[in-house]
Order: structure tokens, then sequence, then C-alpha cells
């Protein structure tokens, strides 16, 4: 696939400021392309403490949301937290659930089951509720759109806090203006509310329910030491949620990895056993990719109570169990992904739908948890829109995934009465719609859409241009200061041009690793490895006398010998 290389701005002012900081320019550079301009952010960026993270009472419904609950538990009222049945979820029902019964509250707590209950609270849950004597339900990581759910549960006399994290909702009136809709709890705690003063909007779930039992503690005279245990989970579930790893992310998540290493939760350490990675230092890859994917395979494959039950478990022996359970049902995803992503590919080489600049993929025997990663996988490997559509219980369900320049929300509220349900922003997006609607869909998507050859060629940014013979080990050092990686603070990449390949082969067992050595004009020589289409990738390089890389360097361990070696994320 063609792609457009973009170098990101180059920045006066990086040599005087190294200096001071005492890293290199390029180091500089690249914290700036990320951080920002000001060497205060740059400071922040690099030595930013847990300590510094802002009072989570100037969260608005912060101070209201801790008085609330102290008198719960004076007054011996029961509480139910309902979380929700992602990594997000089930990390902030986790949080709660420990904070609460910390400070001696009779708490319990519901997840909603993906296929029966949908996302969130609901009717079902809170009638239950009621009908078990529960006086006061608490949410995490949802509740703020559920206006009619939660006026509902005030009808039957209960008490609700919502701490959430969603986008408020809004009515639309005739004059443009937007008029938030915020459900009629009698607490609400989310970051994202127009007049909460809270500095850092873009907290998951999960660390929004970690600040309240932060305040909680402290209310209570409980050593901070104690708030801190808890700050790993609200970590891994900002990884898993995919949020954005800037600002107050980026310290907690930072923070937590380090916390995560030397965990004292069993379940933690049971999924850092069964999945290899016993005295490794792990990184937010490992999150987003090996530990957070188990625990989300129980939301989608079976019920998130596993992954809860594995937080909460009180011997390794029992950790060690469920663990392994989780692995296994995320193999199982990973299967069952691996095949709806393959018939999923077939329809659009075999058929018309390779011309389509939309891509609508009707899969009917696929898991419609699964729907979102193979529209997530099909997107990145053609960079068009893609909606993968599967049958659910009640017609048709689908998610979608976009690219730049395709708002996916506006667009389908462009069709809006094909779905019986529809919801999203301009990046993702879920609906619900009748089997014969299907063929209309894609038709209309296509015949709606304005992206040129333009929009559809895939562009990748890299920070600057650096010949190879300067990836050495002390850049690779200063390139950890940048960690975590993950969306909103990218692993850097770095350019090089006018290369000779030496040699080139295929290797490992399971023939997916590109092996080369590299030469720059200068006699410098680079082993160098990438991934993907290595067959493709091959054929290309031993067509060109020369070719350009997008890489960047780190250290690689075999046999006792440490080298440094390129991983290559791009060939032109």
């Amino acid at each position: 696939m063609r792609e457009q290389w973009i170098e990101a701005p180059k920045i006066e002012g990086n040599q005087e400021l190294a200096q001071r900081l005492r890293v290199s320019p390029l180091t500089v550079r690249m914290i700036r392309n990320r951080a920002g301009m000001s060497e205060e952010a740059v400071r922040d960026y690099l030595y930013g403490e847990i300590g510094s993270l802002a009072d989570p009472l100037l969260m608005k419904g912060m101070s209201e949301a801790v008085r609330l609950l102290r008198e719960k538990r004076d007054n011996g009222a029961s509480v139910r937290i309902i979380g929700d049945y992602d990594i997000d979820g089930v990390n902030a029902t986790h949080i709660l659930l420990t904070g609460l019964r910390r400070i001696g509250i009779k708490a319990d707590t519901v997840i909603p089951d993906r296929m029966r209950d949908g996302y969130g609270i609901n009717e079902n849950l809170i009638r239950e509720a009621a009908e078990a004597g529960i006086d006061t339900i608490v949410t995490c990581d949802n509740g703020i759109a559920a206006a009619g759910e939660i006026a509902f549960a005030k009808d039957l006399g209960m008490t609700v806090l919502v701490t959430d994290h969603h986008e408020i909702p809004y009515r639309e009136e005739a004059d443009g203006g937007r008029t938030p809709v915020l459900p009629p709890a009698d607490v609400i705690v989310n970051p994202k509310q127009a007049d909460c003063d809270y500095p850092f909007k873009c907290l998951c779930g999960a660390a929004v329910a970690w600040r309240l039992v932060q305040a909680l503690y402290r209310a209570e005279g409980i050593s901070e030491e104690e708030a801190l245990n808890l700050a790993e989970f609200a970590a891994v579930a900002t990884v898993g949620d995919i949020m954005e790893l800037t600002g107050e992310n980026r310290i907690l998540v930072r923070y937590g990895l380090k916390r995560l290493e030397q965990t004292g939760n069993f379940g933690y350490r049971g999924l850092i056993a069964v999945n290899g990675l016993e005295g490794k230092k792990l990184t937010a890859y490992h999150i987003g990719f090996v530990i957070g994917p188990c625990i989300n395979a129980s939301g989608r494959l079976d019920t998130a109570k596993r992954a809860l039950n594995l937080l909460g478990a009180e011997t390794p022996g029992q950790a060690e169990e469920l663990a392994g359970d989780l692995k296994a049902l995320n193999d199982s995803r990973k299967a069952l992904t691996v095949k709806g992503t393959e018939e999923a590919v077939r329809q659009i080489e075999e058929t018309t739908l390779k011309a389509d600049r939309v891509l609508v993929v009707y899969l009917p025997d696929c898991h419609e948890s699964l729907a979102g990663i193979i529209a997530g996988r099909i997107r990145e490997r053609y960079y068009r829109p893609c909606f993968i559509l599967t049958n659910g219980e009640d017609g048709v369900k689908g998610s979608g995934r976009s690219i730049q320049g395709y708002h996916m929300f506006d667009e389908m509220t462009k069709v809006r009465e094909l779905f019986t349900r529809y919801g999203g922003h301009p990046m993702a997006a879920g609906l619900s719609m009748e089997p014969d609607k299907v063929d209309e869909l894609r038709r209309r998507l296509n015949e709606n859409c304005t992206l040129t050859e333009e929009d559809l060629l895939p562009k990748k940014s890299y920070d600057a241009v650096l010949p190879i013979q300067y990836a050495g080990e002390q850049l690779i050092e200063e390139l950890e200061l940048l960690e975590p990686f993950g969306k909103g603070n990218e692993k850097p990449l770095l350019a090089a041009g006018n290369l000779l390949v030496k040699s080139a082969r295929i290797i490992g067992k399971n023939a997916n690793v590109l092996k080369l050595v590299l030469e720059d004009g200068k006699g410098t020589r680079m082993e160098a490895i990438s991934f993907g289409d290595v067959e493709g990738d091959l054929e290309y390089i031993e067509s060109k006398d020369r070719i350009s890389v997008l890489y960047y360097p780190e250290m690689n361990e075999y046999m006792g010998r440490r080298t440094v070696q390129l991983v290559i994320t791009a060939y032109r």
C-alpha cells in the first residue's frame, strides 16, 4: 500500500533546552512534538510524579460524593456498584468495591452482561437492586447517558451516584446551541462536565473511580499509600481503554506500570505469570496486547464477572486458575478474530466490495463482540472506513472504525432511519438494524462519501531524519525517557535513506519476521527486523537498488550479547 511520509515540524531552541535538561536536542525535539513547546511542559513530561496530579476535590461533585458515601456508611445503607464489562469498567468496579468496603460500607456489585443487558445501567438491574433492598447505586464507567434509567431508580426511592468519564449528552437547540442533558442523579462525578474545575479532562472511568477512593481515604484518615495501592488498576484501565497517554494519564501509567511489576494483587500476578511476563519490565504494550485482552475476553465471550473475580482473588491458587481460564478465553478470541478477519478479506477481494470507499462487510456467523476488533483490522489493511455487521439476538449488530477525514457518527446520522439504534464519535461507532437494510446501508454510505484518493492515502508521521550511524545505545536509553508509549504518545519513529540491503531473509518458527543487514554510504552496517507482510516486503526490497526506511532502534539481547537493532515499520 502506498503511504505518505510526513516529518514532524522542526523546532528552534532545542540545543539550549537540551543542555539545561542534560538530554540530546533530538530527544527535546521529540518531547516537544508530543508535550508542547514550553520548558515547563517538557520538564513535566520528563519528571512529572504521581504527587503532582491535581487535587481530586477539584472535580465537580467529588466533595458531595465523599459526604454522601460516608453518610450512607454511617446509616448502614446497602450500596450496589454497577460497572461495565470491559477492562475500564472491571478495574473501576474493583477499585470502588475495595475502597467502599475499606471504609466500612456494605457494598456489592453487578456488571451487566454484554449479550443480555448491553452497555451500562438499565431498568432490569435497577429493579433487581430495589428488590434486594439496595439503598444506593454507584455507577462507574457508565451512567452519564442514562437519564431515563436513573429517573426510574429515583422513582423507586433510590439514591444514585454517577461516576463516569464519557462525553456529556446534549440537546441540539433551534439556534444551533447545545444544552447538556444530565441524568437526575443525586451526585455526578465526571471531569467532562462543563463547569468542572478539574484541569485534566481525559481520565478513564477507573481513574475517576480511583480519585474518588483517594478523596474518601483522605477524609477517613487512611494513608495515601493505601490509595496508591489501587493506582495500578487505574493505570491498566487507562491503557486498555486506549486513553491518550498525555498529561496525568502518562504520569499515572508510568507510575502504575512500576507498581504492577511488584504487584501484591494475586489476580494480576496470575495474569503476568500465565503470559510469561514474570521478571520482565512491563510496558504499555504488555497491557494493551497481552494482559488487557485477557481481561476484555471475559466480557466478550463469557461474563466479566470472571475478570472481576480474578482481581479479587484471595489466594494465589485461585488466581492462577482464573488467570488460566482468561488466557484460554483470549486465545479462543484471537482464533475467532483471525477467522473473521480472513472471511472479511475474502469477501472484499472476491466481490465488488473492493471498489467501495466505505467498506460494509456482513459476517452473519461472527460473534458480535468481535466486530469492532475485525473492523479495526480491516481498516488498517485497506485504510478505509469499515463497518463489520453480524447477526445479534435482535437483528443485525455492527461496529465501525474510521480514518482521518471521515466523521463516522455524522455520516451515520445522515442515514439514521436505517438503524434501530446507533451511536459513536468520529473514529468509531456501534449500530443495530434490520437485516433487510444491510445492502441499502452499504449503497447509501458510499453514495454520500466524499473521500478523495488523497484522503485514502495512509499518512505516516515520523519525528526526524536520523542516519543509522547515530542510532546507538545512548539514543535508545534516552528514548526510554519518553515511555510509556501509546495513543497520544506514540513510539518515536526515525527516517533513514539511501540504504543498501546487504542481506534479507525470512526467519521465525512462524516465518513472520524479515531479518536484514543494512549499510549506509559511510560503511555503517546495522541489523534490522520487520514484521507484517514479510513476503511482500522481501519481494519489494529485492527489486530495489537502495531503500529508505522508517524505524526505531532497540537493544537486542541474545545469548549474552547486546547489539543495537533497528525495528522497521515501513519501506520505500
